[in-house]
């Protein structure tokens, strides 16, 4: 049985509200069912809202990250807005680790595994809210970081996948997401992070792109988004065809660059590794170019032993992570055999 908006009536002229539910149609009339990422910030909420009034049935999983103080009220007051507008809602608490990727990486990881588990426990598929500016704004993230790449509204999947993720309103304006919110009269919440010009991407938002219209005298934002959904279009096929990660060095060695990084890209993020450029181009050249050079420094973990520094090393032709402490105990017990 699907939900529909109960408590929200729709204003006769509603464009913004219109604009998301034409974003959305196509996922809700391919999915009765879907799990949405609800932060109770406006794009989220239009998101729901959206998917409500298109018939389908939302579960809506508001991750509290408890980061902020008050975060425990916010995510209780997402999920009864999302309940007044005829979803399910769920509040999952979450505690988030120490890592060297640092905590808006860890959280962001610890959120999609909460999110994946809600999709997967019920074999739905999963919607986030990134929107038009978001993608832009990935696209220049993403780019300084040296490897320029944006996200897919929907990243290639076997067509049995019904939990694959989806980003519906990436073609939408958050004008338009912050419109639908008004013109149903929602109240959404503000996170004061994205005030915050001590955040990259907060910067990029308030200054660099503003500015890029400038310079170009028009609008930024779309065809930054455009050449991203171009790019992670590109991205998606490119890792399908780069096969699954692997250590194996020769097999690594034999496959042409783009392919390989992808790859190797795909490896490192399985052991849980931070990805960099410098730590990307380190590990390839211990495939292709490898002398009996040292390891890559890979980031690090805390636990109760304290910090310990990760590496990738070259073993018998395979890669292979090596924690310092580690290291230092093989290396030592190998002298001591001499």
């Amino acid at each position: 049985m699907t939900s529909s908006l109960l408590r929200v009536a729709y204003p006769r002229r509603s464009p913004h509200f219109l604009a998301c539910r034409r974003a959305v149609r196509p996922l809700a009339q391919a999915h009765p069912e879907v799990v949405v990422g609800l932060s109770g910030g406006a794009d989220s909420l239009a998101l729901t809202a959206a998917l409500l009034a298109e018939h389908s049935q939302v579960f809506a999983v508001i991750v509290d990250h408890q980061l902020q103080p008050g975060s425990a009220e916010v995510a209780r007051q997402a999920a009864r807005t999302a309940r007044q507008l005829g979803a399910e809602a769920t509040v999952v608490a979450v505690d988030i680790p120490r890592t060297a990727e640092g905590m808006e990486a860890a959280a962001r990881k610890v959120r999609y595994q909460v999110l994946w588990e809600h999709a997967r426990a019920r074999g739905v598929p999963l919607a986030v809210a990134h929107t038009m500016e978001d993608q832009a704004e990935t696209l220049l993230l993403s780019a300084l970081r040296g490897r320029a790449t944006g996200m897919a509204a929907k990243p290639f999947a076997a067509a049995d996948d019904a939990c694959c993720l989806h980003r519906p309103l990436l073609g939408v304006r958050r004008a338009d997401t912050v419109g639908a919110c008004l013109e149903l009269g929602i109240s959404y919440w503000q996170d004061p992070h994205n005030g915050n010009p001590a955040f990259r991407r907060v910067r990029l938002r308030q200054d660099t792109i503003p500015h890029l219209g400038e310079v170009v005298g028009g609008d930024a934002v779309e065809p930054l988004a455009r050449a991203a959904s171009l790019a992670a279009a590109d991205d998606a096929l490119l890792n399908q065809l780069a096969g699954a990660p692997t250590d194996d060095c020769a097999t690594l060695a034999a496959q042409p660059e783009p392919l390989r990084r992808r790859r190797l890209v795909a490896w490192l993020r399985q052991q849980g590794l931070a990805v960099t450029a410098p730590v990307l181009d380190g590990v390839d050249r211990l495939v292709v170019d490898y002398h009996g050079q040292g390891g890559v420094a890979a980031g690090g973990v805390v636990d109760a032993a304290g910090r310990r520094r990760l590496e990738v090393r070259r073993i018998g032709g395979r890669l292979t992570v090596i924690r310092q402490d580690q290291y230092m105990l093989d290396q030592n017990s190998r002298e001591g055999l001499r």
